[in-house]
């Protein structure tokens, strides 16, 4: 973005020379559109546009992501494609593609803030084989915004990411190369990233896994002692010893009103 920034300033100072009378208002117009939801992105693309797929053995949509393909392809209709077409929503038909493109974008040095952008996708399921016992997954992302040179990438940390997925810095032999690959990297990583958010909301396993592996839980049980209240301090009064001193402040009182 910054070079086609710096391109059209200079696009813009020739003109100027030849028509003295004109007036910039602004290098962007917002039409670009830059870190910000609009259709225009989603329609023309910008950037990479990305299409992944996969078939997906119906053995291991059974015995991996514990649900079946039938369940899988209802799920994505009623929630990536329904539900997000009755919210409104511009290039968010998919499950959480934006989790994969931050987590991604911050660690090859990306700009965090195109992940509006970037994560626009469409994630489509259908049943596939000779007997549709199996399922095919395809992932259309538009304008995934990257690159390997300048910015972020040159920093230590996010130039050993990229130098591990063998794109760091220009390829002089494939010039573009490089961003592609990135590219393509984010798209095969969102597939991957749909497939199993999909499986658990089929199998209904989402709530149970967060509850399993959430790293919040190591740290509230390695300092499970110091958060415990003194034995010394009063506790605190029970449901029963609350509701006498103030008949009020039952929890039965509360009511709560649909925005």
């Amino acid at each position: 973005m910054n070079m086609l920034s710096k391109g059209s300033e200079k696009v813009i100072h020739h003109v100027n020379d030849l028509f003295p009378d004109m007036e910039l208002l602004s290098l962007s117009g917002n039409f670009c559109t830059d870190k910000k939801p609009a259709a225009v992105n989603w329609i023309e693309g910008r950037g990479k546009s990305v299409v992944c797929d996969a078939v997906i053995p119906s053995k291991v949509v059974k015995n991996v992501l514990k649900t079946s393909v039938s369940a899988l392809v209802d799920l994505n209709v009623n929630k990536n494609l329904i539900g997000s077409a009755m919210a409104g929503s511009i290039g968010g038909f998919n499950a959480h593609a934006a989790n994969v493109v931050s987590a991604i974008f911050i660690a090859t040095g990306q700009d965090p803030a195109q992940c509006v952008a970037s994560s626009n996708c469409i994630t489509l399921m259908e049943a596939t084989g000779p007997t549709h016992e199996d399922l095919y997954i395809s992932c259309t992302m538009p304008c995934i915004e990257v690159g390997t040179v300048g910015g972020g990438t040159i920093l230590p940390a996010q130039q050993a990411c990229l130098k591990m997925l063998g794109i760091q810095g220009p390829n002089p032999e494939n010039p573009g190369h490089n961003a592609k690959q990135l590219a393509r990297v984010v798209c095969g990583t969102v597939l991957a990233g749909e497939l199993s958010l999909m499986g658990a909301l089929a199998a209904g396993h989402l709530v149970r896994s967060h509850l399993k592996y959430n790293r919040s839980n190591i740290y509230l049980a390695s300092n499970r002692s110091s958060m415990e209240c003194p034995t010394s301090q009063s506790p605190l009064p029970t449901h029963s010893q609350s509701s006498t001193l103030n008949p009020q402040s039952s929890i039965h009182n509360v009511k709560v009103k649909d925005s």
